[in-house]
């Protein structure tokens, strides 16, 4: 399995107030939200929903702010902007489990 290092900074707090440019890529990068036609993407059920979960993060989170994404078949790309100091973020409504995959 490849192992990437990571660029995140070790002594950085990625919670506080900032723009932060986020990659979610799909597993196996498998093109679970659509496909390229023409050169245009054409999103799927699943790319749709991503698109509809990407812009509810602010009702879940508020004090987070949205600014340019993306959606490709295999990952998004995107700018969440953390607005204030007072605003919590990370997994704080579902835990992830280690080595569970998600139902297709």
């Amino acid at each position: 399995m490849h192992k990437r290092r990571s660029i995140r900074l070790k002594e950085y707090d990625y919670t506080q107030p900032g723009a932060y440019f986020v990659t979610v890529c799909t597993w196996r990068r498998e093109n679970l939200f659509g496909e390229v036609v023409d050169r245009d993407v054409r999103l799927n059920e699943k790319g749709h929903i991503v698109v509809e979960c990407w812009n509810g993060i602010p009702e879940h989170f508020p004090g987070v702010e949205l600014d340019a994404f993306v959606l490709m078949p295999n990952h998004i790309h995107g700018i969440i902007v953390i607005v204030g100091n007072d605003v919590v973020v990370g997994a704080t409504h579902i835990v992830p489990v280690k080595g569970c995959v998600a139902p297709t």
